[in-house]
């Protein structure tokens, strides 16, 4: 078994559950039985960022320790990067201000905080494809 493609493996597996945590645990916010668990959802999904962001970092790790370089990306896939440490940095930014003072907010701007979440997510999913494909 080669080490680097087990490492590999393990980070995408942390890689993958972060990405459902911040989709899933943010589209969860918004069903309304779950309205009443927005604080533990809001740790879930600011923890989910957070893995999406060291295990982002992990994969550069691995290729570096492998080839002595990070992985040799151009174009869409630089893009792609981008648009996933964007929403990395604005989800896990959105989580951490709603759970210092969400609880104070009206409803209207906590229900467009959670909808904002989702869509962050979804589109550092939709980014993924892209850097996964062109990378």
């Amino acid at each position: 078994m080669d080490p680097q493609n087990l490492a590999y493996a393990l980070i995408q597996l942390a890689h993958n559950f972060g990405a459902v945590a911040v989709t899933g645990g943010a589209l969860a916010a918004l069903w309304p039985p779950a309205r009443m668990q927005r604080r533990q959802i809001a740790w879930l999904v600011l923890s989910g960022w957070g893995t999406q962001a060291a295990s982002g970092a992990g994969f550069g790790a691995v290729s570096y320790a492998g080839y002595g370089h990070l992985p040799d990306i151009h174009g869409i896939a630089i893009a792609a990067l981008t648009v996933k440490l964007a929403c990395a940095l604005s989800g896990f930014t959105l989580a951490g201000a709603w759970l210092r003072s969400g609880g104070g907010w009206s409803a209207a701007r906590q229900e467009a905080v959670w909808i904002a979440l989702a869509a962050l997510g979804a589109t550092a999913l939709s980014a993924a494809a892209f850097l996964r494909w062109f990378s």
